[in-house]
Parts: structure tokens; C-alpha cells; sequence
């Protein structure tokens, strides 16, 4: 399989990926925990029907420690035991963020307010900021059918 369109070979898109890239990295260095941000990558790409993110997130998440266990979990994150209440909180924010056409209201007070206990300001403004821009890249990819399966952790740092 290959993608509709390379996105690394047209100058326009690779600006715009590189500025994507840096905000990712700005967002890297924020106190929301990297297992959280992860955990939220993956769980909106899971959505989203992005392989290459699900590919990409869930390798790098390992690579970075987190447990098999845990990552095939993510979709199924209300029922597993295996999250702790803040991270709940957070993927509960990505799946409403995530399904705004789904949901009348987009997210729910109740929802926000429940990630607000766990999270402070500058964290929930991180977690915001990487729910959009994962849901960017995925859509994207989902656009031109880039490939799942051949990524390597840190293949982008």
C-alpha cells in the first residue's frame, strides 16, 4: 500500500509539517505527563481510524516504558483498571474533543470540569493543544492512506 500523496516531497506540506513538529515538541515540554500525552495520541488516533498514528504512538509509548497491558487498553479505557483517575479524565476529554461531530454539545461541562480536579490550568491548555494537533495529524493521514506498520520510535525527533 502506498500513500495517495508524499507529503515529504512537496515543499508546502513539508513547511506545514515542520511547523506541526515544533508545536508537538513545545508540547513535549509542558508538566502533563508524557505517558498521558501519549495515552491521549493514541486514543484519539484509535478513533480517528489513523493507522500510522496508532502505529507510531503505540511504539513510541513503549519505547518510552509504558506497559503492553496498558496500551491495549486504551480503547476499551473504561472498563480497564489499569488507569488512574486522571488519566480517565484525560481520555474522556479526547473522545469528546475527539467525536465534536458526534456530540451536540462537543464537550461537556461535567467532562471538563472532572479533568480540571486532575489537571492544572497550564496542563489542561497542553492537553487541549495535543488533542487538536493529533486530531490534525490524523486526519491528514487519513486523507492520503499513509501506511501503518514501518515506523520506528523516535523516527521523527
Amino acid at each position: 500500500m502506498e500513500a495517495r500523496l508524499n507529503l515529504f516531497a512537496s515543499p508546502v506540506a513539508a513547511k506545514f509539517g515542520k511547523h506541526l513538529n515544533a508545536a508537538g515538541k513545545a508540547l513535549a515540554d509542558s508538566t502533563l505527563p508524557a505517558a498521558t500525552q501519549e495515552l491521549v495520541k493514541l486514543r484519539a488516533s484509535q478513533i480517528n481510524g489513523c493507522g500510522f498514528c496508532t502505529d507510531m504512538h503505540t511504539k513510541d509509548a513503549e519505547h518510552a516504558g509504558e506497559t503492553p497491558v496498558r496500551l491495549n487498553l486504551v480503547a476499551a479505557w473504561r472498563e480497564a483498571t489499569v488507569f488512574t483517575d486522571a488519566e480517565r479524565a484525560a481520555l474522556e476529554l479526547t473522545e469528546q474533543a475527539t467525536r465534536i461531530a458526534d456530540a451536540a454539545g462537543g464537550v461537556t461541562d461535567e467532562c471538563w470540569a472532572n479533568a480540571a480536579k486532575y489537571y492544572d490550568e497550564e496542563q489542561l491548555a497542553t492537553l487541549v493543544c495535543v488533542i487538536s494537533l493529533i486530531n490534525a495529524f490524523n486526519r491528514g493521514n487519513v486523507m492520503i492512506q499513509q501506511p501503518a506498520g514501518g515506523y520506528r520510535p523516535g523516527q521523527f525527533a
